[in-house]
């Protein structure tokens, strides 16, 4: 089950259908975040990842629509995403809108409906565009994928994750990858702990030093950025290990239109255009090719999310 304090979120008839119940925000919840519990449903696994190759009847198209997660406010989305959309524009000679999306539902059901040409997000969500949307992973930011939980240096009663079950943790709705890896360690929807839905690794970040929430989920990267002394945090819970962020394209995008992303988006080129997003999830290095199968399997931590059976 989900549970959102922001009732303007959905309509009715989505939350029925989803199964999200709204509320208003109330004084537990001061900065009026999203508060998200997650219940393993009776599904099994989807398909692995296939390969795939693009559609020998792909259409060609004058624009490509770009997307990526809610994670940011759209202003902050814009800056970060818009430069690449730019840089692929000139790149293609096909004009690459950058579209932010409110929330995650809606992410979802556009991704899925296959309104957007490029998306940016989750090995994860990578995976399963791959194997059941025609995608193509063309490059893979650089580095693992690695989420931890976090709590204030000075909590000394909190050492272990299973003690975290009933209590509030800032980290972003699911899919996202880190809270799926985190409540997937409770097998009990009763007894996990309650996420407050918080955009941005910063604020996530600056929420848990406030004391909105006991505990943080963030990649390693950017703790280490956040707190490089590691003098302010401890971390009490360090999550497997993905393939790094990718960028897939779909089959509205040509062969040839996708070959010249792939090899764009690893030039030194690209540097200037990818200063923000390389920034924001704290990436060191240029982008990289992604090698065959890199990604197989990947989708299995979706099986029981709504909408990717």
């Amino acid at each position: 089950m989900i549970v959102t304090t922001h009732a303007s979120t959905l309509a009715i008839t989505a939350a029925f259908v989803l199964c999200v119940c709204t509320g208003n925000a109330d004084a537990t919840d001061p900065a009026g975040q999203q508060k998200v519990s997650f219940n393993r449903a009776d599904t099994v696994s989807g398909p692995a990842l296939l390969d795939r190759s693009m559609a020998p009847d792909a259409a060609e198209q004058d624009q490509y629509v770009f997307s990526a997660p809610p994670r940011e406010s759209a202003q902050a989305a814009n800056e970060i995403y818009g430069p690449i959309a730019e840089y692929l524009s000139k790149v293609t000679g096909k004009r690459v809108v950058f579209r932010y999306s409110s929330n995650w539902i809606n992410y979802q059901s556009e991704m899925r409906k296959g309104e957007y040409d490029l998306l940016f997000d989750g090995p994860h969500l990578n995976a399963w565009r791959a194997a059941h949307l025609q995608h193509n992973i063309l490059v893979k930011a650089p580095g693992d994928t690695t989420f931890v939980v976090a709590v204030k240096r000075n909590n000394d009663k909190l050492q272990d994750l299973k003690q975290l079950m009933g209590r509030a943790i800032c980290g972003m709705s699911p899919p996202n990858l880190g809270t799926l890896t985190v409540l997937g360690q409770f097998d009990n929807p009763l007894r996990q702990p309650l996420i407050v839905s918080t955009q941005g690794w910063d604020r996530i970040y600056h929420e848990m030093q406030a004391g909105h929430c006991v505990a943080a989920i963030l990649p390693t990267r950017n703790l280490a950025k956040y707190d490089p002394q590691g003098t302010a945090t401890r971390v009490i819970f360090t999550a497997k290990t993905y393939p790094g962020q990718a960028l897939s394209a779909g089959p509205r995008i040509s062969p040839e239109d996708q070959a010249k992303i792939a090899r764009a988006m690893t030039l030194p080129e690209a540097r200037t255009a990818t200063t923000k997003l390389r920034d924001a999830y704290a990436l060191s290095g240029d982008f990289l090719p992604v090698g065959k199968g890199e990604y197989a399997g990947v989708a299995s931590i979706l099986k029981d999310t709504w909408g990717y059976q």
